[in-house]
């Protein structure tokens, strides 16, 4: 018996059953919630500063739109199909994620959030004909409450139902759902895995792999374990016997903690004056400080950067950074503002305009592993923290800020066709009209 046969017929994570489910073009799905004209009609959505395209929906992507395309070199496609164009909305994004998560959060004990747009379940227990009828109520639950569409593809590993969920999205005779348990099914659904698609092969390895006639997922199964060991190291074995059925790669039940924090943006247009960095690195400094009071964290130090735009040759290139220790570890907006303010002081250098700042933070930890062992007065700085984030929550983001932040900010992100934010800010709420 074949050593993959052994796999296939004696490792218990044969029985798992792990199902992905992926929103389907998931930043397109969000405008049409609240615009149903949209059904039916392309759509791309843009990246900050309306540059690259980075969401395309079925009908945009039948057009021959590219993703990560510049916006510039498609807008002739673009506007001959009347495609319609949005900037990105990630307060929309974010929040209909969150409701799609917590949707799914009935439908199983074990929810490993992936991405924005993506999560994996435990479903084990349930027999096959069980699994698709419950995957379908899953798929008509969430798009009934969220208005989302979703693809769902279950395996016994979550490799697997990587492929499987790939499937559910590409051919229509699966409507949506995509099992793969059979060894019968999942060699065939192999077969028609081209292996740059395989989670965890990428394109580098792709290349290296098709240099040895190695072009599907089932080719890779059928190499020599140690070859795969020897030649892509630890990771490569374990996407190997994750192909092979064996289940490697674990739920995460409970995320990991982070270790570090960005929030950076590039301007609308170059900055010269250290008025305007001021004002950007004030506005990052906030919201990097809002992500970690989030999830509970207080950083210990912090770097600021900040860097011309290194493509256009014409003009004089600069970049530098600088750490600073934060006095103590915290998640105030007011601490870490005014330290990065220190820090642009001391990097700023006149004569030149700059693309792009940027505000990180370092040494994250839980913020209750900290109390009690520092000489400030923690109580007094979370109670104005938390009122700060109540108000912003409630009346929109920004509704409070610093003085240091500014008001014009006329080196803002660009954003010229951003849809309103429905679900996160009262100014936007959809009005519903009755005619008598």
């Amino acid at each position: 018996m074949s050593y993959i046969k052994q796999l296939q017929n004696n490792h218990p994570s044969q029985n798992n059953s792990i199902a992905l489910i992926d929103c389907n073009n998931f930043y397109a799905s969000c405008e049409r919630i609240f615009n149903p004209r949209l059904i039916g009609k392309p759509i791309v959505v843009l990246s900050n500063n309306d540059g690259c395209i980075i969401t395309r929906s079925a009908e945009a992507k039948e057009l021959g739109i590219k993703m990560g395309e510049p916006y510039f070199k498609a807008k002739k496609i673009i506007d001959k199909n009347n495609v319609k164009v949005f900037s990105s909305n990630y307060s929309l994004y974010g929040d209909i994620s969150q409701r799609v998560m917590e949707t799914l959060a009935r439908f199983a004990s074990d929810v490993e959030i992936y991405s924005i747009d993506e999560a994996f379940l435990g479903l084990n227990g349930f027999e096959n004909y069980e699994l698709s009828k419950y995957c379908q109520y899953i798929r008509r639950t969430i798009k009934q409450w969220v208005g989302i569409p979703v693809s769902i593809g279950v395996s016994t590993t979550k490799t697997l139902s990587k492929i499987a969920n790939n499937l559910a999205k590409k051919n229509k005779k699966y409507d949506g759902v995509c099992i793969l348990k059979s060894w019968f099914d999942i060699n065939e659904a192999l077969k028609l895995t081209s292996i740059e698609d395989v989670w965890g092969i990428g394109r580098r390895l792709s290349v290296f792999l098709k240099k040895y006639k190695i072009n599907t997922a089932y080719d890779f199964t059928q190499l020599d374990k140690g070859w795969i060991r020897k030649n892509m190291g630890v990771v490569g074995e374990k996407t190997f016997l994750e192909l092979c059925g064996v289940s490697c790669i674990k739920l995460e039940l409970i995320p990991s903690d982070k270790k570090s924090c960005c929030v950076s943006r590039s301007f609308s247009k170059p900055v010269e004056k250290i008025d305007d960095l001021e004002e950007s690195v004030s506005s990052y400094g906030t919201r990097v400080a809002e992500k970690i009071r989030e999830e509970g964290l207080v950083a210990e130090s912090m770097s600021i950067f900040v860097l011309t735009n290194y493509f256009n040759r014409k003009e004089k290139q600069y970049s530098n950074s600088i750490k600073l220790q934060l006095p103590y570890p915290t998640n105030n907006s007011i601490k870490i503002v005014k330290r990065a303010l220190e820090g642009i002081k001391k990097i700023y250098r006149q004569g030149y305009r700059y693309k792009k700042a940027g505000v990180i933070l370092y040494g994250l930890t839980k913020a209750k592993q900290t109390r009690g062992l520092l000489d400030y007065d923690r109580e007094s700085s979370d109670s104005i923290m938390n009122t700060l984030d109540r108000i912003n929550e409630r009346y929109g983001s920004s509704t409070i800020r610093l003085a240091s932040e500014g008001v014009d900010k006329s080196w803002s992100m660009r954003r010229e066709s951003v849809s309103p934010c429905y679900t996160t800010r009262f100014d936007d709420l959809v009005e519903a009209k009755l005619s008598l």
